[in-house]
This record gives C-alpha cells, structure tokens and sequence, in this order.
C-alpha cells in the first residue's frame, strides 16, 4: 500500500509539472544534494551524524507575487553512527535508514529569488540496514524494526537564479518516533538532519 501511494504520487507530481511547462507562472524541477543526519536518543551513549544524499522532483506553485506552494518527492539516505551498551557490551554500528520523503513547503519570497521555505514532510520508509560491531559480535543485517511512516518537518532557505537554476538549505525534524515501539532502544528515536542541494526548475 505505502509503495503504490509513493508512486501514485510521483506520478501525479510528474503529470502536474508536464501541465505546468505549458503555464507561464509555473514551475516544475528536479534536484539532489547532501545529507547530513542524525538520530537522537536518551539511549546512545555517543553518536555521531551520517552522511548521505538525496534526489527528487518538485513543483512550485504560485499563490501570489512573494507566496508559492512547493510539494516535493525525494528519495533521502539518513541514520547516524552510534554507540549502546546492552547488557553490559558496548555495540558501536551504523543505522541506515532511507526514506521517500513527501514535503510539502510554503514558500514566502523576501527579495527575488531568496525565499523562506516551512512545512509537514510525509516520510515512508524505503529500507533500512544496520552494521554493529562489538566485542560479542559482528554483523550487518536488514531489519523491519523501523515504523514504515514518519511524520516530520522542514525549513530552510532558496535562492533561485534567473537561468532557473537554484540553491537550497533546510533544517529537517522528525516528529515521531523513529520505531513503533520503544522496545528496541528503551527511550523515543528521532531523525533529525541537514540537506544542501541543487536543482533546476523547467
């Protein structure tokens, strides 16, 4: 089900922004870029963040002069590098967890081209992977231990050139757990992270 409402959605993102390029004031794009994650949890004895990437579509749809509205779909590698002491042993892994991220952003222009960007992202998860190594054992190994949907948000800042091309940071946060119950860590796991990119809009 989750996978056929990610298609659907792309689709329909895709067939909108075909419309779109025979609209003067509207805009279709694709972008990618950098991630920098991380997870917080009163259970990591340390962590540190996890660098990935990500790579979508977007649609820009303007309300009026200075306010659009921007849904994206991107595909997103997230996680963090953590240690956990668990029955007195230390596992130090990487979490791997990659989303299809569905943000769905207000976009308020201050000058041309630089606009404020806030707004829910509807994230569903697309795999996951982890990679322990502890004095008791070594191992790496997909999982299903994740929630298959994470609501969360985003907000950052664009700037786009006259030749359509654009830049962007954002600041993303998960609202909800990262895992359905707390019986994997003990304590509420939460995505949190950096993206840069760079896109262009037709």
């Amino acid at each position: 089900m989750m996978k056929k409402t990610i298609l659907l959605f792309a689709v329909l993102l895709v067939g909108f922004g075909a419309k779109m390029s025979a609209q003067e004031y509207w805009n279709f794009g694709v972008k990618g870029g950098v991630n920098f994650t991380n997870m917080t949890s009163d259970g990591f004895e340390e962590n540190n963040s996890r660098t990935g990437f990500h790579l979508g579509v977007l649609a820009e749809i303007p309300v009026s002069d200075r306010f659009s509205v921007q849904p994206e779909v991107l595909y997103s590698t997230q996680g963090t590098e953590a240690t956990r002491v668990v029955a007195g042993d230390r596992y130090t892994g990487e979490y791997q967890l990659d989303y299809v991220q569905v943000p769905v952003l207000a976009k308020v222009y201050l000058i041309d081209g630089l606009a404020l960007e806030v707004g829910p992202s509807f994230n569903f998860l697309a795999n996951e992977k982890y990679d322990f190594d502890s004095s008791a054992l070594d191992a790496e190994f997909d999982s299903d231990m994740a929630s298959s949907f994470e609501f969360g948000g985003a907000a950052g800042v664009s700037y786009k050139f006259n030749n359509g091309f654009f830049l962007d940071g954002r600041y993303t946060q998960g609202f909800s757990n990262v895992y359905d119950s707390n019986d994997f860590d003990g304590d509420a796991i939460k995505n949190n992270g950096f993206q840069l990119g760079v896109g262009f809009m037709f």
